[in-house]
């Protein structure tokens, strides 16, 4: 992305703390409304996706919105001149006190986005930010910065969301999610968006709605037509401009169940693998409001955040380094091969580092796929030896999903490797892909659970509106989905919890003295207007290591 910036940075302006935030002054709250009103008329033509903001550190933060100079520059058009946006950074909505500002040229190279990565903040604060371009101004946003490194804040809260399919449903989800004043930041575990054609699960879905283009999105016109389309919504333009985002991408951002070397969902008709996945990223790297390291189609998205002495989070990219996925039943001999690997060399080096050396009390992962066990074992001794001698099996179970660190488990063995090795303890992992909702325990060794060790906790968030296990079965919510829940935890003790219908988000708590996982379901996502309610809890307290249900959401 091709961009002429300038940058002031004002000194002596601190940040505005949140206890300082939640008494502002009348002024700064009528401003504050803006963040979820309708943009003026003007504003609402040149800013018609919004402004967002992510990735943040102590001392910065990720600004981000696209500018539309006339109606035939829509997205992926390549049509428009180029553009110069002004911006600025304050400690009020009223923006009496801007502490920062500048100005960046935009254009059809960047599909007329623009990012900033604001410098020069006080760490620990709350800041609004708005955009001024031919003569119209921006809604304004909200961000944060995440404390200093020495800090230790009493609680870190995240919105936690994955899997929001256009044409699924509404994002009623993330509607709440932006009615919220209690979070930091928002984490999305990828598939922010869908690559399908129009009307593509027809019969599975409910279509509320229909996604441009009309093909399966493979070239880069396609993927930033399909990015733009996404931003237009309103429950994901709110959350946007309440909360910076820390994301990460998944499978559908570029292609279905998406490896190193190609996907299920790329034919060879549609051309070369490795032109689209850049064309995905560099779509994904301009509509995002994330802070790669380095550009074009090598750019590294994997990252880590430091929030304070209480926690550190590393963001996995788990599609753009791993091998190709094994097939579900001839592969189950392979899954151990310590050849194959879902993380790549360098990152898992860059994770196993991370760990064994990180100096917060929580280590946090968040990875697009599962990665506790979901296996089906037998009890039976005859029939494990019958399936081990004709499959290969492990006698410890048969993985049933081989997209997740289950096809891996090399790789899986390596983090375990140092979590021991290095006595670490409080990680947890946070997760999205399944489109189901999961608390489990993440034993070293299956066969020796609940007695042996427990590397990890996992938490996995459920599809903001894609199909849910019970929607893929056609059968009505908490209905036959309740037996299958109980038949999978009871193969699987280490699963704790099982929700396989609902849709909705996570919001994430961590203390010192624990990481609480509290699940939200909206009541029915193709309703525009759903509600929503709470639907389960479970924790972790520091030092001990294992998932305990807990009596209702933090307060």
């Amino acid at each position: 992305m091709k961009q002429n910036s300038s940058v002031s940075v004002h000194s002596g302006q601190g940040g505005l703390s949140r206890r300082r935030l939640l008494k502002t002054t009348a002024t700064a709250a009528a401003g504050a409304t803006l963040l979820s009103a309708a943009p003026a008329h003007a504003a609402g033509q040149v800013f018609r996706h919004g402004v967002a903001s992510g990735d943040p550190l102590p001392t910065g933060v990720i600004i981000w919105t696209r500018v539309t100079p006339s109606d035939a520059a829509t997205p992926g058009s390549g049509a428009g001149e180029p553009v110069s946006v002004h911006w600025e950074v304050a400690t009020d909505a009223a923006f009496t006190s801007v502490v920062a500002s500048g100005a960046v040229t935009t254009g059809p190279d960047a599909d007329h986005t623009v990012k900033v990565d604001v410098p020069g903040l006080s760490a620990g604060s709350d800041y609004f930010y708005r955009f001024t371009a031919l003569a119209a101004v921006s809604a304004i946003g909200r961000t944060r910065t995440a404390p200093a490194a020495q800090d230790s804040p009493d609680r870190l809260r995240f919105g936690v969301a994955s899997c929001a399919n256009w044409e699924g449903g509404y994002f009623g989800a993330y509607r709440h999610l932006a009615a919220r004043e209690d979070l930091d930041a928002v984490i999305h575990l990828g598939d922010y968006l869908y690559e399908y054609s129009r009307g593509k699960h027809r019969g599975l879905l409910p279509l509320v709605r229909e996604h441009d283009p009309v093909n399966e999105i493979v070239s880069l016109a396609d993927y930033r037509i399909r990015h733009g389309q996404y931003k237009t919504d309103p429950d994901l333009a709110a959350l946007h401009a309440r909360y910076p985002f820390i994301a990460i991408w998944d499978d559908h951002e570029s292609a279905n169940d998406a490896w190193a070397g190609g996907a299920e969902n790329h034919d060879p008709a549609e051309g070369d693998w490795q032109a689209r996945r850049a064309a995905a990223m560099q779509a994904y790297l301009e509509w995002m409001p994330v802070r790669a390291n380095g550009s074009g189609a090598n750019a590294r998205l994997y990252r880590r955040f430091r929030f304070g002495a209480l926690a550190e989070l590393s963001m996995l990219d788990l599609r753009t380094y791993r091998d190709e996925q094994l097939p579900a039943v001839a592969g189950w001999r392979e899954t151990a091969d310590p050849n194959r690997s879902i993380t790549g060399k360098d990152q898992m080096d860059w994770l196993t580092a991370g760990l064994a050396s990180a100096p917060t009390r929580w280590k946090l992962v968040g990875t697009p796929v599962m990665f506790a066990p979901l296996q089906l074992p037998t009890t039976n001794p005859a029939v494990a030896a019958a399936f081990q001698a004709v499959l290969g099996t492990p006698d410890s179970g048969i993985p049933i999903n081989l997209d997740q660190w289950d096809g891996y488990a090399a790789d899986r063995q390596r983090l375990f490797d140092t979590i021991t090795g290095h006595d670490v303890a409080d990680v947890v992992f946070l997760t999205g892909d399944i489109h189901t909702s999961w608390a489990a325990d993440v034993p070293v060794d299956t066969r020796e659970y609940p007695r042996g060790r427990v590397a990890a906790t996992e938490f996995v968030v459920p599809s903001v509106s894609m199909a849910s296990i019970g929607e893929i079965m056609h059968t009505p919510a908490r209905t036959v989905s309740l037996g299958l829940e109980q038949t999978v935890r009871n193969l699987n003790p280490h699963l704790h919890y099982a929700e396989l219908d609902s849709h909705g988000y996570g919001v994430f708590e961590v203390t010192a003295e624990q990481a609480q996982m509290d699940w939200f379901y909206v009541t029915a996502a193709a309703d525009p207007n759903t509600g929503v309610r709470h639907g389960a809890s479970f924790g972790v307290r520091s030092g001990i290591g294992r998932v305990e249900a807990r009596p209702g959401p933090v307060n």
